[in-house]
């Protein structure tokens, strides 16, 4: 049985259709958990765009889907409902809420 040769035209373009569909379909499956500066800009805009949040002083951090707030809030509600809003953003893995009742 004889061995024949593949030209390396023909080997050339197959690899460049595998990775011409690689790149094509690679962000496609990274698209289902968004980057941790993605989530901090979301809980950013979902929080100072609630009224009962808004006027708070504080920071947020996310590191691997996990959204950590400190500072202060005017009261227990607010530091309630800022927890409950970033819990609700895609992505988010947990909430470290660390926020103190101004003047508490």
């Amino acid at each position: 049985m004889a061995i024949r040769a593949v030209p390396a035209q023909l080997l050339l373009s197959r690899l460049m259709a595998g990775l011409l569909i690689f790149a094509l379909l690679a962000p496609l499956f990274a698209q289902g958990t968004p980057s941790d500066d993605k989530i901090y800009d979301l809980v950013r805009q979902k929080l100072a765009n609630d009224p009962d949040v808004k006027g708070g002083n504080f920071d947020v951090a996310v590191k691997n889907g996990v959204v950590t707030m400190k500072g202060t809030v005017q009261d227990e509600h607010a530091r309630e409902k800022a927890e409950k809003i970033a819990k609700k953003v895609k992505g988010v893995t947990g909430v470290n809420n660390q926020l103190k009742v101004f003047g508490t």
